[in-house]
Order: C-alpha cells, then structure tokens, then sequence
C-alpha cells in the first residue's frame, strides 16, 4: 500500500504531539474542544497578566460549553492542553521561541519551550481532531509588502504565514479581524485569493480589531452563533481544504475608538520606519508603542477581544457538536 506524501506528514505530526488526558477523552467522545494559542502568554502581554488572560480565556471556552487546549511545545513535543504549572513556565522561561510553520521543525528540535502562534496552533488542532481555534487578531499583510513603505518603495514582501495556513488547514478561526497594525484590505484580498472565507459576525464590517468597526465593508456576515456554526458545517462538510476566518467585534464597552487607534498605528508604523525596525520584531514593536501611545487602552481593548473570542468559540464548538 503506498502511504501519500500527506498522510504521511500528518502521521508525523501526530506521533509528535502529546495530547492531554481532558483533550483527549473530550476528542474521543466527539464533545466540543477549542484550541487556544500560546503566544499571547510568552511574547504577547507580560506576566503575571499573561497567565491571567490565558486562564480567564480557557475559563471563556469553558462556561460556554467547550473543553479549552491551549498549545504550547516544550522537549521536541507538541503538547494540546497546557496545563496551569506549564502555563506559568512559558509565561516565566527566558528565551521562549515563537514557532510558526517555517519554524515548527526547528522547535521542535531544539528541545526547549516555544510557544505556538496561528499558523502553528492551526496545524496542530488539525492533527488533533480540534475544528475550532481561538485567537485575538491573525496576522496578514504588513504596511509597505507590496511597496511604499514609509520613504522607500522597496516592496518588503512582509505577510504573515497566517494566511497560507488559513488557505491550507480546515479550521475554523475565531478573531476580531486582521491586527490593526496591517493592510488590512490587502489582507483580506490575499485571503481572498487563496481562497478562505472571511466572515464578520453580527456586523456588516470587518472589525477593526480593538474597534468594533473598520469602515471596511466585510467579505460576507452571519448574524450569530447558530448562524455561523452552519457556515462552518457546510464548508467543512464541502471538502475545500481551507480554513474558515470568523471576526467578532471587541465588546462595545472595551473597544479603543476607530480615530484613535488609527492615529496611533499611524505614529507607530512612522516611528518603526525611522528606526529600521522590520521582519519578526515589527508586529511586536508596534503593539507595544501603540500600547504606549494609548496608555494602555489598547491592551484592556486587547485582553477583552481575547476572552471575548474564546467566549464565542466555545459557544460555536459547542453548536457545531450538537449538530453532529
């Protein structure tokens, strides 16, 4: 029997993971399970807010019916179900390495903690039999990929591995819209090129990421949960290989106002020119500097899209398992 060069990729992704007991019994039973991110915990915010956020997420999934995985890789395993000690040791340990797609080898191999962003934790709740992955916003195109970047026109070609991920692995995602920093209508052409289905919920706009609304009309809507869950049976259902990107506006009563937020990015992306920052430490740098810039009202905006996210992603996995 010839094993095809897919099946056999997926194998050994699989014979790589460690799969906590809770996740596992869950998978088992066909009950509802979200994957969760690990970022956020080693680079995203610091620590002990970082565990903090991460532990009131997984709370979110859970009061909504799902059982929560937060991924994280430590000793050349892929684990899907940090538990609390292992939260805390990401969140404290020097040196953490962020691993997506091109760099899931490497972490891997090199034996130490890394922890996984959209693109990683995407392939790995694939393999685990995990549809629904929860997140704050995806990555995308940067200002300046395609050209005119700040004074050069030089095209950096800087776009996320989010987005082929999404073209590539069947799960659906929840977010609050590509991060604010990015292009965002370059990033929703990329997508749909490749052909992913991007869909705003109870909303006619993308959101804006720490704003509830973008001014950017969204791709498609559904009016709620049920709404959604539909959506996502159906294209699952169809086969086409993609993911599925759901956006969910910030809560009314966190978000960062629209204006503001776009100043501030703005200032940022001005600010990282001058400097030469660019590549992995951009997303990073700008978060941070619009962070300060806002006081830190784009943080709380930040930490409640999170929760919020993680809240509906239980409501869905919870839906899409009753249908089943």
């Amino acid at each position: 029997m010839h094993t095809s060069a897919g099946n056999s990729a997926a194998s050994g992704l699989h014979d790589a993971l460690d799969i906590a007991p809770e996740v596992a019994a869950a998978l088992a039973a066909r009950r509802p399970v979200v994957a969760l991110e690990s970022t956020l915990i080693s680079h995203g915010l610091p620590y002990p807010q970082s565990v903090q956020v991460a532990r009131a997420a997984e709370a979110a999934v859970r009061e909504n019916g799902a059982i929560p995985a937060t991924i994280g890789i430590n000793a050349g395993r892929i684990i899907v179900g940090l538990d609390g000690a292992q939260l805390v040791t990401l969140a404290t340990t020097g040196g953490v390495m962020k691993a997506a797609r091109p760099s899931l080898s490497l972490a891997v191999a090199g034996g130490g903690w890394a922890a996984t962003t959209v693109s990683a934790t995407m392939i790995a709740a694939a393999v685990a039999g995990i549809g629904v992955f929860a997140t704050g916003g995806i990555g995308g195109v940067h200002r300046g990929a395609l050209g005119i970047h700040g004074s050069s026109a030089r095209p950096t070609l800087d776009i996320s591995s989010d987005l082929e991920e999404l073209a590539r692995t069947p799960v659906a995602v929840v977010c609050a819209g590509p991060k604010a920093i990015l292009d965002v209508p370059a990033t929703l052409e990329y997508l749909e090129t490749r052909g992913v289905p991007v869909v705003a919920v109870g909303t006619d706009e993308i959101p804006g990421f720490w704003s509830q609304k973008s001014g950017i009309p969204a791709p498609a809507s559904v009016q709620d949960v049920a709404a959604a869950a539909r959506l996502v049976a159906t294209h699952t259902a169809l086969g086409l290989g993609s993911g599925l990107l759901l956006c969910v506006p910030v809560p009314a009563a966190d978000e960062y106002p629209l204006a503001e937020a776009r100043a501030a990015v703005d200032r940022a992306i001005a600010d990282a020119d001058a400097a030469g920052i660019e590549g992995p430490a951009l997303t990073p740098w700008l978060l941070a500097r619009v962070a300060d810039m806002t006081g830190g009202a784009s943080v709380r905006a930040n930490v409640a899209l999170i929760v919020n996210n993680a809240r509906f992603a239980g409501q869905l996995a919870a839906a899409l398992a009753g249908m089943k």
